[in-house]
C-alpha cells in the first residue's frame, strides 16, 4: 500500500484541472490505460495518488471500469480511497473484488477505516471477513461494530500506545523505537494504571523535550477532555471544535482506554452533520449523488406526501375566500406574492434556528432575547417589502387601496415567518423531533395558510367584498 504521508504527485499529466475537478485529459488516459488492460500507465499514471484523488477518480470511471482499475493497480492501491467514496460505490465495488484481496486489505487498514468499510456491509458478509482475519485484528474490530452507529466506538481508532506512570522519558522512547505494533499516526501517549483505566497523556512534543530520567508521572497531563465510547459522534466533534484537540482518548463506561478519535476522522463527522442537516432541510433522506433512481425517489417521497397535504390545507383557505378572488381578480394574482415573501422569510429564520440548536448555541438561556430580535427583524423587513409592493399594487392595478391591502398582509406574514421559524424548530426540538427534518414543512404551511388568510381576508374587510 502506498504511504499517504509521503507519497508525491507523479511528473504526468496533472490530475487536477484549474477548477480543482479531475483533468479531462487524465481521466481520458486513464479509461485508455483501463481499457487496454495495461498495468504499467496504471500505476504511472494512479500509483501515487492520495488515497482522496484516487477516491474522486473511481468515482468519475464507469461502474466496469473501477474494479479494473483496482486490479491494475496491484499492491499501489490504497483500500484507505473506499472511505472515501459514496456508500453505493464502495458496496457494489467491494462486491466484484475477489475476496482474498478484500480480507487481506482490511487486516492492513487503521482500524477505524477497516470498520467504516466493513459496517455498511451485511451481516453475514462482515462475519465471514472478519472470521479470516488474525485474532486480535478480529477482536479489535469486532468491538467496534459492537458500538451503536454514529457513536465515537465506531469512529475510534483502536491502535494507541498506552505506558504505565513508573516509566521513564527514556524507558518511553526506546519502547517506541523498537516496537513493531505502534500506529502509523498518532500526537499523544496515554498513562494507565493496572486495570489500564486511564490517569493521564504526554503529548510528544513535550515528551521529546524532557530528560530522559525523568518520570512519566512527572509529566504528564490529566485527560480532561476524553470521550466515551457511546458518546454522539456530533457532540464529540463539537468537543473537539471548542477545545481544538487533534486526538482525543475514548474510554469505556468503567473509564478504561479503548480507543483514540484523531482530528482527521472528527473532520469526516462534521462534513456528515453539516450534509445531513442540508439535505433534512430539503426533505431528502441520507442520499447520494451514486444512488439508484428507485433509492432516490423513495428517500424523497415521504416529505413530498407531507408537503402535498400541506398544500391542500393551504388551497382549502383560499377555497374559503372564493367569492372574494371572483369580486376582485386582482387578488388572485397578488396573493401568491404575500405567500411567496413568508416563506422565504420564515426559512431564512428556520435555518438559523436549526443550525444554532445543532451547535447549542440556542437554548432557554437566549431564547427570549433571539426571539425578540427576530420579531424586531421581521417588523423591519416586512415594513420595508410592504411599502415596496404597496407602491408595485398601486400603480400595477391602479387602486390604492390594493396597496394598502398587499402592504398589511405582507406585514403580518412576515411576522407570523419569523415567530413560526424560530418556534417551530425549538418546539420539534423540546419533543425530541429533529427540527432540520421536519421543522421546513410547517414552517411553509404556516406561512402559507397565514398569507392567504391574512391577505384575502384582510381584503375582504376593506373592499366589503363577500366572504
Amino acid at each position: 500500500m502506498i504511504d499517504a504521508e509521503t507519497e508525491t504527485t507523479p511528473d504526468v499529466t496533472p490530475f487536477r484541472d484549474d477548477e480543482g475537478r479531475i483533468d479531462t485529459a487524465f481521466l481520458e488516459e486513464i479509461e485508455a490505460a483501463v481499457a487496454e488492460r495495461d498495468a504499467e500507465a496504471v500505476r504511472r499514471l494512479a500509483g501515487n495518488l492520495h488515497e482522496a484523488d484516487v477516491a474522486d477518480l473511481i468515482e468519475a470511471l464507469s461502474e466496469d471500469e473501477r474494479p479494473e482499475l483496482v486490479r491494475l493497480m496491484g499492491d499501489d492501491f490504497d483500500f484507505a480511497s473506499l472511505t472515501e467514496v459514496d456508500e453505493a460505490i464502495r458496496l457494489k465495488l467491494l462486491e466484484t473484488l475477489p475476496k482474498d484481496a478484500v480480507i487481506e486489505a482490511i487486516g492492513e487498514l487503521d482500524s477505524d477505516d477497516a470498520v467504516y468499510i466493513l459496517e455498511d456491509l451485511e451481516p453475514e458478509d462482515q462475519a465471514a471477513i472478519l472470521s479470516r482475519l488474525s485474532v486480535s485484528d478480529r477482536v479489535q474490530l469486532q468491538r467496534s461494530l459492537d458500538y451503536p452507529e454514529e457513536t465515537a466506538g465506531r469512529r475510534m481508532q483502536t491502535d494507541f500506545i498506552a505506558i504505565p506512570p513508573f516509566w521513564t522519558v527514556g524507558q518511553t522512547i526506546d519502547y517506541m523505537r523498537v516496537a513493531d505494533d505502534l500506529p502509523d499516526t498518532f500526537y499523544e501517549i496515554f498513562v494507565v494504571d493496572p486495570g489500564f483505566r486511564l490517569i493521564g497523556a504526554v503529548a510528544l512534543d513535550k515528551l521529546l523535550r524532557t530528560k530522559r530520567s525523568r518520570k512519566i508521572s512527572k509529566i504528564m497531563q490529566e485527560t480532561r477532555y476524553m470521550v466515551s465510547a457511546t458518546e454522539d459522534q456530533e457532540e464529540v466533534a463539537r468537543t473537539f471544535e471548542r477545545y481544538n484537540l487533534v486526538s482525543a482518548a475514548v474510554v469505556d463506561d468503567a473509564e478504561r482506554l479503548v480507543g483514540v478519535l484523531m482530528v482527521d476522522d472528527i473532520v469526516d463527522v462534521i462534513q456528515e452533520e453539516a450534509e445531513e442537516d442540508l439535505l433534512a432541510l430539503a426533505g431528502v433522506g441520507d442520499e447520494e449523488i451514486s444512488d439508484t433512481v428507485l433509492t432516490i425517489a423513495r428517500s424523497r417521497l415521504t416529505w413530498l406526501i407531507v408537503n402535498l397535504g400541506t398544500a391542500v390545507l393551504a388551497s382549502a383557505v383560499i377555497a374559503i375566500f372564493e367569492d372574494t378572488i371572483e369580486a376582485m381578480v386582482a387578488l388572485a394574482v397578488l396573493m401568491p406574492i404575500v405567500a411567496s415573501m413568508g416563506g422565504n422569510a420564515g426559512s431564512q429564520t428556520m435555518t438559523v434556528a436549526v443550525r444554532a440548536l445543532a451547535t447549542q448555541e440556542l437554548g432557554s438561556r437566549n431564547v427570549w432575547r433571539v426571539l425578540r430580535r427576530e420579531v424586531l427583524v421581521a417588523v423591519l423587513n416586512g415594513a420595508a417589502l410592504a411599502i415596496l409592493m404597496g407602491l408595485v399594487a398601486m400603480l400595477w392595478f391602479g387602486n390604492a387601496g390594493l396597496g394598502v391591502v398587499i402592504a398589511l398582509a405582507i406585514i403580518v406574514n412576515q411576522l407570523f415567518a419569523g415567530l413560526s421559524g424560530l418556534g417551530i424548530p425549538i418546539l420539534l426540538d423540546r419533543f425530541g423531533v429533529d427540527p432540520a427534518i421536519a421543522s421546513s414543512v410547517f414552517v411553509t404551511t404556516v406561512t402559507d395558510v397565514v398569507g392567504f388568510f391574512a391577505f384575502l381576508g384582510i381584503a375582504a374587510f376593506w373592499f366589503g367584498l363577500p366572504f
